[in-house]
Formats: C-alpha cells, structure tokens, sequence
C-alpha cells in the first residue's frame, strides 16, 4: 500500500476542515447528505454514461494502481539481468529456460522467453515494444477515468448549488431561515470541487506520474534483454542499463527546470 498517497489525501482533507474550523465554523455544518447524493451520485453516473462497460470494469484496477506500490524493485531486475547475462556467457540461452519461465517480472519473462526460443532481436524488439504500448495505453485509460470524474465534480456541485438555491428563494416566508439555507446549498459546490482537486484528479496524476516510471524501467529491461541476446558481457550490460537509467533521470529533470522556467517567463 501506498502510504504516501493516502497520507496526502488525508492531510488535504485536514486541511480544509481544520481551515474551515479555525474560521469559528460547526464540523456539522460541512455534513449535508443532499448536496453528497447530487454531487457523487451525479459524477458517478455521468462517468458511467461515458465509458463502456469493459472500461468501468478496470475501475477496481485502476485504483489498485494508483494506491499500492508496484512489487518488482528495479535495481533487483538489474541483478537478474545481469545474472542472466552471466549465465548465457557461460552455459548459452537454453540455460536460462527453467529461470525465463518463472520469472515473476511478467514482460522480463516474456521477452527472455523469445530470447531462448531462438527469435529474430529485430521481431522480440518489436513485440516488446507492443507490450510496451499496450501497457501505456492501459495506464492512460486508467487514468482518464479519474480525470472524467474530476471534470464532472465541480460541475454537479454546482448543479447541487442552484437546486438548493431554488429551494431557498421558492420559501422566503421566513427570513431568518435563509442564511443557513444559503450555506447549505454551497456545500455542494464544496463537495463538488474539494472531491476534484483532492482526490480525483491528484490519483489522475499519481496513475500517470507511476505508469511513466513504469513505462522507463519496462524499456530498460528490453535493453537488457537485447544485450544477453546479443551475448554482451554481464558488466557491460549492468553500464549499459545503469547508463540508460541516469540518461532518463537526467531527461526528467532537464524537463522539469524547463517547465520551471516556462512557467517563470510566463509570469
């Protein structure tokens, strides 16, 4: 389990209930099960009405995704590899049969697989690299799911508000009444976009920011991959991976400084 992520959203939620709370407000006041049935129930169903049914299945997954870390740790593949790549030095390809067969890093196991049933580099390069998209496409739709869903949000709680505020200009026989009715009726407005930006599109963000760290280490263990077909040396291999690795990081934060400076012209 993610802790981070979740501590995130907690500390969002403190924030703005401790927020409302040090302005002298009643934690009651932000309870209001009309204004949670319009907003949620409302986003629940326009995101239903937008996607099919085989895209509302992953929803499970996509928030199994999103909350739980990724099992495999990098630099343990990297040993693998470079295990593999000695052992293929020493006794062949064949020898990493029983090894590529139950590995638990599934695209790892399927392209050494290849690799020992004796396929062309350039064909086990372009089937990796379909996995590699298919992955990528997966992690997207996961991912706009929960964008669709924070796009709606807003929307419905202020949907939620002008309903609540017909109801309260339809009874101004009492005027002592319509303070409180005004504010609750924004209260689904409050729900409509603290859900949005706090829960949302945040786990819309955290699916793409894992799925591009994902995507970079699948691409680092095609390039192991290829060396043992290649029959690399296991040490050049190990350079070859960790120089593709720091390449990346570098390539993320020289993007990164630039959005920075974008941004800082911009302003």
């Amino acid at each position: 389990m993610d802790i981070v992520t979740i501590l995130g959203i907690l500390a969002g939620l403190a924030a703005l209930i401790g927020g409302f709370l040090w302005e002298g407000g009643q934690i009651s006041g932000l309870f209001q099960q009309t204004a949670a049935l319009i907003v949620f129930g409302g986003t629940i169903a326009a995101v239903v009405i937008s996607y099919p049914a085989a895209r509302l299945k992953t929803i499970p997954q996509a928030i199994r995704y999103a909350f739980v870390r990724p099992e495999n740790d990098m630099e343990e593949l990297v040993e693998d590899i470079v295990h593999m790549a000695t052992t293929a030095r020493r006794n062949g390809v064949l020898a990493l049969e029983q090894r590529a067969q139950h590995h638990p890093n599934e695209f790892l196991s399927e392209g050494m697989q290849m690799v020992v049933d004796g396929t062309e580099p350039t064909l086990v390069r372009q089937i990796m690299e379909i996995e590699l998209d298919r992955a990528e496409m997966k992690h997207d739709g996961y991912a706009k799911i929960f964008e669709s869903a924070g796009g709606y949000a807003p929307t419905m709680g202020i949907i939620g508000t002008v309903m609540g505020l017909i109801h309260v200009l339809s009874s101004l026989s009492d005027p002592t009444e319509l303070g409180p009715s005004i504010a609750v009726a924004f209260i689904a407005t409050l729900y409509g976009v603290a859900s949005a930006n706090l829960i949302f599109l945040p786990i819309a963000s955290k699916i793409k920011s894992r799925s591009a760290d994902e995507i970079q280490n699948m691409e680092l263990l095609l390039q192991g991959i290829l060396a043992i077909q290649n029959g690399e040396h296991p040490q050049i291999v190990r350079k070859k991976i960790s120089y593709e690795t720091m390449k990346a990081k570098d390539s993320t934060h020289s993007s990164s400084m630039k959005k920075g400076v974008l941004d800082e012209t911009a302003d």
